[in-house]
């Protein structure tokens, strides 16, 4: 399993930088998960848009789908249009990015798979697990399979022991740390620190911690320095680029 960080800040996207987006790869199969912001073009990159086998989409915030309309323009507009891209995501989360266009100009596009946060299900080589994640809309944390590795994405949450049971031994925890230390009083409920990340990460032994959708502004150092004091293992910064090879 492979995975490619085209970006990892949160909110919005600064200077020379995307929000969260991640190729995930098994087997020829490529999974792109949360399409935010200016994840596109770092997109194509690497791959043509119809090399693009499905999407998994956590939560309908635009820093984590805004740029599954570029996507599928792509798709729809180029010479020779590709069979239509699976899209997973939980219910009604996709219908504001949807609607972005006339109604029917994407449809050929695109197929809808809805699911359940909670549910399992297979995408390509890839088995699934979801669960329902603390935040301000649905938001569906993920844990992928494949070749006997597995990556747990938070997408975006509050702490909940929720959160540790979907991570428990997992080879990457990629794991939404907005702030390094503190998290406003009124975001709490919904937001993770680095710290706190962390201390998730030990708590469920996972082997290696990608720290992600870092507000802009947020410093890098001191994000990894938080975490550092809950979690001893391997320890990084989700940034745009970066490859990790999980065999």
């Amino acid at each position: 399993m492979l995975l490619t960080i085209l970006g990892g800040r949160g909110a919005w996207p600064d200077a020379g930088q995307a929000c969260s987006g991640y190729l995930v790869e098994h087997d020829g199969f490529r999974l792109l998960v949360d399409p935010g912001y200016a994840t596109v073009p770092r997109l194509l990159e690497r791959v043509t848009p119809d090399q693009v086998d499905a999407v998994f989409i956590t939560h309908g915030h635009p820093d984590h789908c805004a740029d599954l309309n570029p996507l599928l323009r792509a798709r729809t507009f180029c010479d020779d249009p590709s069979s239509p891209l699976p899209v997973h995501s939980l219910p009604g989360a996709l219908d504001a990015v949807l609607a972005l266009d006339r109604p029917g100009m994407l449809a050929s596009a695109y197929v809808a798979h809805e699911f359940t946060a909670g549910s399992r299900l297979d995408i390509g080589p890839f088995h699934v697990q979801t669960r329902l994640l603390p935040h301000s809309v649905p938001n569906a944390g993920v844990r992928l399979t494949a070749g006997e590795r597995v990556l747990v994405y938070t997408g975006d949450t509050g702490p909940s022991p929720d959160v540790v049971d979907l991570a428990r031994d997992a080879d990457l925890f990629l794991a939404e740390a907005t702030y390094a230390d503190q998290v406003p009083e009124d975001s709490r409920r919904y937001l993770t620190s680095a710290r706190q990340a962390g201390r998730q990460a030990r708590e469920a032994d996972a082997r290696h911690l990608l720290l992600t959708h870092l507000q802009p502004g947020t410093d890098m150092t001191a994000a990894q320095a938080a975490a550092r004091t809950e979690y001893g293992g391997e320890l990084g910064i989700a940034v745009s680029g970066l490859v990790v090879d999980l065999s």
